[in-house]
This record gives C-alpha cells, sequence and structure tokens, in this order.
C-alpha cells in the first residue's frame, strides 16, 4: 500500500547560480575616482561606513591612490589582479638555466655513485667468473653486488 503524500513542506535546496561560482570584481576608472573622491571627503569614522557600504578594503583604497599618485588616471583604468612581480623579465630569464644548473649539480653525485657500482660490478664479472668461490663458499671479488644462487 502506497504512502498517503506528507503535509511536510518540500525540503529540497534550490542553488543560486549567482552564488554557485563567485568571480573577480573588476572596478571601472570612473566608479574608483568617485570611491577616492568620497573617501577623500569622509572623516574616519564616515570612511569605514563608507567602505562597508561599497564593500571594499581600505588596501584598495590604497592600492588605488598610490595607483593615481604614479601614472594619473590612466594606471587607474589597467590595474591587473594579484601582487606585481619584483623581478623583471630579464632577471627571470636568467635564473630558469641557473635553477636548472643547481638542480643538475644536486643530481649529479647520485648519478655518479651509479655509475661507479656499474663499474665495479662489470669489473667484477670480466676478471672473475661469477661461479667462480673460495673455500667458505662466498663469491670471489665484489661478493655484495654479485648475487647468491
Amino acid at each position: 500500500m502506497p504512502k498517503p503524500p506528507s503535509e511536510l513542506p518540500n525540503h529540497q535546496v534550490t542553488l543560486n547560480p549567482k552564488l554557485e561560482k563567485r568571480t573577480r570584481r573588476h572596478f571601472s576608472t570612473e566608479y574608483k575616482l568617485r570611491i577616492l573622491a568620497e573617501a577623500d571627503a569622509c572623516r574616519h569614522d564616515e570612511l569605514v561606513e563608507t567602505l562597508r557600504r561599497e564593500k571594499l578594503y581600505s588596501s584598495q583604497l590604497t592600492t588605488w591612490r598610490k595607483e593615481l599618485a604614479e601614472d594619473g588616471v590612466e594606471r587607474l583604468h589597467k590595474t591587473a589582479p594579484g601582487p606585481r612581480g619584483n623581478k623583471t623579465l630579464e632577471q627571470k630569464r636568467i635564473e630558469a638555466p641557473e635553477r636548472e644548473n643547481a638542480r643538475l649539480k644536486q643530481k649529479l653525485p647520485a648519478a655518479k655513485d651509479c655509475l661507479s657500482l656499474q663499474k665495479k660490478r662489470y669489473r667484477c664479472s670480466i676478471t672473475q667468473p661469477m661461479n667462480a668461490s673460495r673455500d667458505d663458499g662466498e663469491a670471489l671479488g665484489c661478493q655484495f653486488l654479485v648475487p647468491r644462487a
């Protein structure tokens, strides 16, 4: 016998597509200039309210003021997200081979050790037959390299 339909409300959650994935906010030059002018006209306690209302951080105002002072309005238009690199393109181009060189220098001792072990084993197998043994049963020469039968 089927269950009667429930009179309780449906508890399924519907997702808001706007909240699914947040994207980085982009501010126009006009907006930045308006906020900077408004912030300059405010007292400190009013500035906090303005920042909350606009959902901005004080560091954003500081960055915008610095960009405006350095290169004028044109710089406000070309703000790139993320921190600026402190190295020039030329420095990065030079450092790439240097890092590769350092990495290879770290690998070199291990590669030399492997080669020397391979040479020892090769020399042992040439100078003494693999099945030659002493009276006590150990293989002659490079005992640790020659597998026992």
